[in-house]
Parts: structure tokens; sequence; C-alpha cells
């Protein structure tokens, strides 16, 4: 009787051990993905510049927070206007240690260089945010208002005032001819590098006016050497804080409001490699919406002065193909796509 009574508790005790192990493999089996390797970050562009900055700032926060296992390491690619970069992701299809920070190149360069590759190669994860575009002038020139400055460039005939901005036939170029349809006006667009190029040529009086993000062109703003005539967008920045000793970026007028007719916010979105698995997905999505409720993130959208838009799944797809179609009638009216 004892030893059936021995034999009976073994049994069961051997079959809770089962029962454990099979569990902890079923865990295991259904656990969420992770990366187990260093993850690659992309940036379509040079060293410096706005995406550059935000991908480093990203990396930051994401240390510092420990919001991943793995480090992410930035790689810069941006021969061929961020060809380089978008290319490689196309070809490292199903790799989920690879993600690209994009910025409106994603539509503007297959557009105006025909090179073959489109957004649906790739993976969407989540918009960041939007970037704004300001109108800037010398404060120098005493312009009062938008309206005012554009009033000047118009009766002094096409081709007389100079507009810096960053690059050929990419936002800058394309706001600038959106400027022009918009109000009869004609500009010398003249490119430079950066955007931080672009406001010191402005101060220093070699161009009259800029497209500038607002991040680019703060520090000049902050010193009184440059002029924040209006917004890109359909509605005012909401920051209220004093930037400068009189001004906040609420205090910017829509280019609307100023009296002309267009707008224009530039994305900043993470994608991944097109045929990765939904948990890989899932993963980074969480990533990113941890992100956005750090302090350090808060304070550097309010120092920047984004739009806050944040977009993932099908909301941000929908998203996408109407930025693309913006973007093909942009080009179009500018006589930016190429010939096929």
């Amino acid at each position: 009787m004892i030893k059936k009574l021995i034999s009976t508790r073994g049994m069961a005790k051997a079959t809770a051990g089962a029962i454990a192990a099979l569990a902890l493999t079923t865990t295991s089996a259904f656990a969420a993905w992770e990366p187990t390797k260093p993850v690659e970050f992309v940036v379509p562009a040079g060293t410096g510049g706005g995406a550059d900055q935000m991908a480093r700032f990203i990396q930051g926060v994401i240390i510092k927070h420990k919001l991943m296992k793995e480090p992410l390491i930035i790689v810069n690619k941006s021969g061929g206007a961020g060809a380089e970069g978008f290319l490689g992701i196309k070809k490292d299809k199903g790799d989920p240690h690879k993600i690209i920070i994009t910025l409106s190149n994603l539509f503007t360069t297959p557009m105006a260089t025909g090179v073959p590759f489109n957004w649906r190669d790739m993976t969407p994860v989540a918009m960041l945010a939007l970037d704004q575009f300001v109108l800037w002038t010398n404060a120098e020139q005493n312009y009062k208002s938008a309206k005012d400055y554009m009033d000047a460039v118009k009766a002094a005939g096409p081709n007389k005032f100079k507009m810096g901005g960053t690059g050929s036939k990419q936002e800058d170029q394309i706001i600038t001819v959106g400027l022009e349809k918009a109000t009869g006006t004609k500009f010398i667009y003249v490119p430079f590098k950066g955007g931080g190029e672009v406001a010191v040529q402005l101060v220093g009086g070699h161009v009259q006016s800029t497209v500038n993000n607002p991040i680019e062109a703060v520090s000049q703003w902050r010193a009184g050497k440059l002029t924040a005539q209006c917004v890109f967008d359909h509605e005012r920045m909401p920051y209220k804080a004093k930037v400068t000793d009189t001004q906040s970026w609420n205090d910017i007028p829509t280019c609307q409001e100023a009296g002309i007719p267009t707008d224009y916010t530039m994305l900043r979105g993470i994608f991944m490699p097109a045929g990765v698995t939904p948990d890989q997905l899932a993963f980074y999505v969480d990533l990113f919406t941890k992100l956005r409720e750090t302090p350090d993130w808060k304070e550097y959208m309010e120092k920047g002065a984004f739009n806050q838009t944040f977009k993932t799944g099908a909301d941000f797809k929908t998203w996408l193909e109407s930025a693309e179609k913006q973007h093909e009638t942009l080009m179009r009216e500018a006589g930016f796509l190429a010939k096929k």
C-alpha cells in the first residue's frame, strides 16, 4: 500500500514536472520577438541634418531609458539624395535588424531620379512627427509680414530675389515653387548642403529668404537676426513658451492667415524592410510608442516645434498614400518628375 502511494505520488510529481516543462516551452515559443543583435539604424541623409539629428537623439533616449537590450547603430547613407539608403533597405528584405528614418525624400527622390524604389518596398512602422517649414527673412530687411515680403518680391519682378534651401528638387524647392504659384512670383532658388548653412547665408544677406525647419534657424531667430514670417501648415504651432524676447512659436501665423494659400509638412517616420513578421513589426511599434512617452522626447518636440502627429498601421498607410499623390502633383507642376 505504501509502495503504491509512493508510486502514485511519484507519478503525480513527474506529471506536474512535465506540465511545467510544457508550459515553459509553450511560453518560450510564443514569447514576443526582440532583436538578438545590434540594429542598424539607417539615415538616408548626411550627418548634421534634421534626420541625422533626430536619429541620434532617438539612439540616446533609447539608451538612457533602456528601451531595448541591443544597441542601435547609426549608419548614414546619403548617396543619390537618399536613394542609397532606401535601396539598401529594399535589398534587405525580411531583415528585422534594420530600420530607416525617413523624410519626404521617401517620395521626392524616386520621383525626381527614377530610381527603382517606392515606399511600398518597405514596411511602415510609425509616423513619429511632421516637421514644419517656416518662411524666414533677414530681420534687417524689416518686412512686417509674409504678405509684405511677397509684395516686395512681386514688385521687383521675376528672378530678383533669392530663396535659399537645402538640395535641389527636394522639399525646400518644392515649397518655393508652391509659393511662387500661390503668389505669382519667381525666385532664384539657391541650394545649399544643409539647413544650418542656409540660415547662415540668410543672416549674411546672400539670399533674401529661406524656408528652413524651425530647429535649423531657431538660434538665429532667438538672436534677433531672422524674422519668422509664417509657417507652412494648416494651423499654428501649439508651443506658447517664448523663444525670442517677444515671440513664441505659436505667435507665428500660418501662411494661409498671411494671405499665402500654400502649406507643406515633412514626414519624420520609421520603416523596416519588407517581409518582416507581425511580431517583429510589433516590437518596433511598441518601442517608438514608449519613446514618445519619455520627457526627453516631449522636450525635443517642443524645442524643434514639431507637429506631433503620430500614426501606425492602417492609419499610417492611408497617410502615405495621400502624401504620395500630393508629392506627385507638386513634382509634376514643378517639372521635377524624372522622364520615363
